[in-house]
Parts: C-alpha cells; structure tokens; sequence
C-alpha cells in the first residue's frame, strides 16, 4: 500500500488505543469481580480511582450493569469497544474484513453478556476476540507500518493504563521497552527526548506515575 494519510494514521493509532484499553479494563473488572460486587460495598470506587474515572454509579449494583455495557457512559467498556470498532470500520482497507471480523465478534459477546445467566463467560468471551483481534492483525494485514502504527497505540495505552495502575516497576520497564520499539518502526512523529525521560522515570527508586502518565499522553508530535 502508499503513503497512509494523517488521518488513518490517526484512526490506526486509536485502534490500538481502544483495544487495550478495552482488554486490560476488561481483564481488570473480571479479575476483580467477586471484591467488586460481592464484598466491600465501595470497592468499585477503589476501581474508579485506579482507572482515573469519575464515579457516575452511586452503587455497587450499578456499577455491575452500567461500567461494562451502559453505551452511555463515555468510560464504559461497551463505550471503548465501539470506538474501537468506529475506526476499524473506516480502515477496512487497510487491515481488512477478517481482522475486522474479531472487533464485530467483540461487540456482539459483550452485547450477548448483557443478558446471559452466566455474565463473567461472556465477557471472558470478549477477550478471547481481542486477542484474537491482535494475533490475526499480525498474520493478516501486509504492511508493516500499518500493524507498527496499531501496536504503537497499543503500548501507549497499556504503559499509561499500568502507570495510572501504580504497577511495579518491570512491568513499566517491560512495556517502555516495547513502547519504543514500536514507535520507531511506526514512521509517526514523536519526542524522542520523552523516551529517554520514560526510560529513566520507570528506573528510579521512587516512581513519580503522576509524571509518567503526563509524559506517554503527550509523547506523540502534534
């Protein structure tokens, strides 16, 4: 394929954004499900204020319907999938109808969790479609710089997810590493001074996250 326009590139990087958000949030909310609903009755604020979103539920059992399939609410995990899905609508082209495929597969388990008995199944059903999503991407859409651009967002996301998470500091190494590598391989304008600041914030002794998630939201040239 040519030159990509600024605004695929664009609809590329937010693909790999949606999508990790989408996995970890999603992995997060199950892996936590039983401390969520069934044991400290404010236990999904704690999760809020992990994720850096306002509380909008009020309770609990709210919170159990609406953070993952309320299409209202900008945050939920319906919300980013949908997003997700918009901007692989348009780049059908360059990813193709089977890679696609696994975003639509997506979307239609969590709609089907919505009313199943056995919620949690669901659910595990749409990850399993991501990552899927993912392993297709890599076999199936022929230019590199393309799935460089996908997997660009994609660390972005999971290093500023993992900061605003406060998880240990090989897990950010890790994910700086690989954050780097896809940025360079991607042909997107970035601050290269922001990697080296990255690659010495996650080495400190004492994290400063605050700072670590402000530099990888504006790591890219705008």
């Amino acid at each position: 394929m040519g030159i990509i326009s600024l605004e695929h590139t664009d609809r590329l990087y937010w693909l790999g954004r949606y999508t990790e958000r989408v996995y970890t949030t999603l992995r997060l909310y199950t892996e936590r499900y039983d401390e969520l609903i069934d044991a400290e009755p404010l236990a999904y604020q704690r999760f809020c204020t992990d994720l850096d979103i306002p509380d909008v539920y009020g309770s609990k059992e709210c919170f159990e319907e609406k953070y993952p399939f309320d299409t209202m609410d900008p945050n939920s995990i319906i919300s980013n999938l949908n997003r997700a899905y918009d901007n692989a609508v348009v780049l059908r082209e360059e990813i193709g109808s089977e890679v696609l495929s696994y975003i639509q597969l997506a979307i239609y388990d969590i709609q089907t969790a919505y009313s199943s008995k056995d919620m949690l199944m669901g659910l595990q059903e749409v990850l399993d479609h991501i990552l899927a999503f993912w392993g297709i991407a890599d076999d199936m859409i022929e230019s590199e710089q393309v799935r460089n651009i996908i997997k660009t967002g994609k660390r972005i996301e999971r290093l500023d997810l993992y900061a605003r998470l406060e998880m240990p500091a090989s897990y950010l190494i890790r994910e700086v590493d690989r954050m780097r590598f896809r940025l360079e391989r991607s042909g997107m304008d970035y601050k290269k001074s922001y990697v080296e600041d990255l690659i010495r914030l996650v080495k400190e002794e004492k994290i400063d996250y605050y700072r670590i998630v402000n530099e990888v939201e504006t790591i890219l040239e705008v």
